[in-house]
């Protein structure tokens, strides 16, 4: 797959992967706690799964975000799709995907992911994409392409996705709705104070508004969002966080530790210890969050087919039924 990255001249002409980055002052790298270590990747189904998104010449955030947890999802056959292509137009302080001008659209992407997932045998599968605000509509549509593309493929097969926040794009989110997604993740990421400098190109009530909208839309669609911790944020600016998700009905809340990928990103501010996280999870169920998953190592996909079954469960105990299958759960209200 080819790249549109700044060249660095002054480096042989190797790409640039944060050309907005790289006149920065570095950030040195703190040493990870114990809690925090992850083995290297060595399961024979490892390299099976990789070898499967090389030959369908897939991007995964799984490598493209240096996950730590790509040695332990990936020897399940749990890989997260990242659509679009592997060039973010956005430029957040604290993401190792790559920034520039992106390829256009594969227009047989869809059909690729769709035959992964079905080679893969995935129960449940997480898309997400780069931000691509070159595009008129964001996005959308390839999104919703992707949706009905691993229908046609794994009937059986629930799909979660994980979009941009479609600033200045409208009609972009009834676009993907209307595909009907079992569950909607969009990342706040952070709190409000801290989006100038970590989240820049993006605004905190737009991403809220967003995850408001889609059960506006279609109250029958799980809603998810995630938050990072360790960046300098304060207990209670995290609790008031929760509230707000809980204003916009969202159901699932994800939180992990932020890691830093380079010196020139922004500097890890605090370890939050297991006990922290064990803490901001009772007050997350606490507020009426369905689903809740809290620990260093929580990223937004992690474990995602074991916690959308146990999101629907929770639903239907809400609710006052019993189990429901894949199909009811995209037919009940919220």
């Amino acid at each position: 797959m080819s790249t549109r990255l700044l060249i660095d001249h002054r480096k042989g002409g190797a790409p640039v992967r944060h050309p907005e980055k790289a006149h920065r002052p570095d950030n040195p790298i703190a040493r990870k706690p114990d809690w925090i270590r992850v083995r290297a990747p060595n399961h024979p189904v490892y390299h099976e799964t990789r070898a499967l998104m090389r030959e369908q010449k897939l991007v995964t955030v799984c490598e493209e975000a240096a996950c730590p947890n790509i040695g332990e999802c990936w020897s399940q056959r749990h890989a997260t799709m990242m659509i679009m292509g592997e060039i973010c137009t956005r430029a957040c302080a604290f993401c190792n995907v790559a920034t520039g001008l992106p390829n256009p659209l594969d227009d047989g992407e869809p059909d690729r992911v769709a035959h992964a997932v079905a080679t893969l045998g995935l129960r449940h599968v997480v898309v997400t994409s780069v931000d691509r605000d070159d595009l008129p509509d964001g996005g959308a549509r390839h999104f919703a392409r992707v949706i009905t593309a691993i229908r046609a493929a794994s009937p059986g097969t629930t799909i979660e996705i994980l979009t941009p926040d479609f600033l200045r794009k409208p009609g972009a989110l009834d676009v993907v709705v209307a595909a009907r997604p079992d569950v909607f993740n969009h990342n706040l990421e952070t709190v409000p104070r801290l989006y100038p400098s970590i989240r820049p190109g993006a605004r905190y009530y737009q991403s809220l508004r967003l995850l408001d909208d889609v059960k506006r839309l279609d109250p029958s669609i799980f809603t998810k969002s995630g938050l990072m911790v360790g960046l300098g944020e304060e207990r209670p600016e995290i609790l008031q966080v929760m509230d707000d998700l809980r204003v916009a009905d969202v159901d699932f809340i994800t939180m992990g530790q932020y890691l830093q990928p380079t010196a020139k990103h922004a500097a890890v501010r605090h370890f939050v210890t297991p006990d922290e996280f064990a803490d901001y999870a009772a007050m997350a169920r606490a507020k009426g969050f369905l689903q809740v998953s809290a620990s260093p190592l929580t990223r937004s996909s992690y474990h995602a087919d074991s916690d959308f079954a146990e999101l629907r469960a929770a639903r239907a105990a809400r609710l006052g039924g019993g189990a429901v299958s894949d199909q009811d759960s995209r037919a009940e209200p919220s």
